[in-house]
C-alpha cells in the first residue's frame, strides 16, 4: 500500500510538472530533441559508419581496384568505365567544346554553392564533384553537364592519367541527391546504366574531334 502511495505521489508531481510548462517550453524540447537527432547523425554518417563499412569493403579493393574507383575511406565506388589517349589540352578543349564546364575543386565554398544550387534552384554548372581515388591517386580532372537548371542532375566523368597522354576515367550520370545505403551520407546517386553513360560521353567526344578506339567493360570479370 505504502508503494503504491509514493508510486501515485509521484505520478501526479510529474503531471503537475508537464501541466506548468509553458509552449516555449515545448519547443525548446522539441528543438533540443532536433538537435541531438542532428548531433547523432552527424557522428554515425560521418564517423563511425564509413569506419565500419570500410573495414568490410577494404579487403576488396585489391582485387577490383582496376576497374573501380574508391573513396578516401577504401570504400569502392563509380567503376572505370573509359579510356583516352591524348594530352591535357586536348582533353580540355575537347570538353570545352562540347559545353562540359571543369569541376571547381572541393571545398566549404564550393560544397555551400552546390547545397545552394539544389536548394534554392541556381544553376552551378561547376559544381565540385567528391573525390574519388583510383591507384592510391585522386582524379586529375573532373567535368561535368547539368541535367536541367541545378547540379541536382548532372552528366560528369572523373579521369586519372596513368602514363604519358593516357587517361582512365569513371563517366557516371547522377540522378538525384540522397542519403548514402550504407553510411547515412549525403550524396548523389548514380544511375545504374554506366555503360550507356560512357558511350553517350564517348559520342559526345567524337562530335568534339576524337577519335573511337574501342571499348572496355565496367564489370568485374567472373571468378574474381
Amino acid at each position: 500500500m505504502l508503494t503504491e502511495a509514493i508510486a501515485e505521489a509521484c505520478s501526479k508531481h510529474m503531471i503537475g510538472d508537464m501541466a506548468k510548462l509553458r509552449p516555449w517550453h515545448w519547443l525548446t524540447l522539441g528543438f533540443l530533441f532536433l538537435c541531438g537527432l542532428l548531433l547523432l547523425w552527424l557522428a554515425l554518417a560521418y564517423g563511425e559508419l564509413p569506419h565500419l563499412w570500410s573495414k568490410h569493403e577494404h579487403r576488396k579493393i585489391g582485387r577490383t581496384e582496376e576497374i573501380v574507383s574508391y573513396t578516401s575511406e577504401d570504400i569502392p565506388a563509380d567503376p572505370i568505365n573509359l579510356r583516352l589517349v591524348g594530352d591535357r589540352a586536348s582533353i580540355k578543349c575537347a570538353f570545352s567544346r562540347a559545353g562540359w564546364f571543369l569541376a571547381d575543386p572541393l571545398s566549404a565554398r564550393s560544397a555551400l554553392g552546390i547545397v545552394s544550387s539544389v536548394v534554392l534552384l541556381r544553376s552551378y554548372p561547376e559544381a565540385p564533384v567528391s573525390s574519388l581515388y583510383f591507384q592510391d591517386r585522386l582524379q586529375d580532372l573532373a567535368y561535368e553537364k547539368d541535367e536541367g537548371r541545378t547540379a541536382h542532375r548532372r552528366h560528369h566523368v572523373r579521369l586519372w592519367q596513368v602514363a604519358p597522354n593516357a587517361w582512365f576515367g569513371a563517366a557516371t550520370y547522377d540522378r538525384g541527391i540522397g542519403l548514402a545505403l550504407f553510411t547515412l551520407q549525403v550524396t548523389h546517386h548514380i544511375g545504374a546504366n554506366v555503360d550507356a553513360e560512357r558511350d553517350m560521353l564517348g559520342g559526345m567526344l567524337e562530335r568534339s574531334g576524337a577519335n573511337f578506339a574501342g571499348t572496355i567493360s565496367s564489370r568485374i570479370p567472373p571468378g574474381r
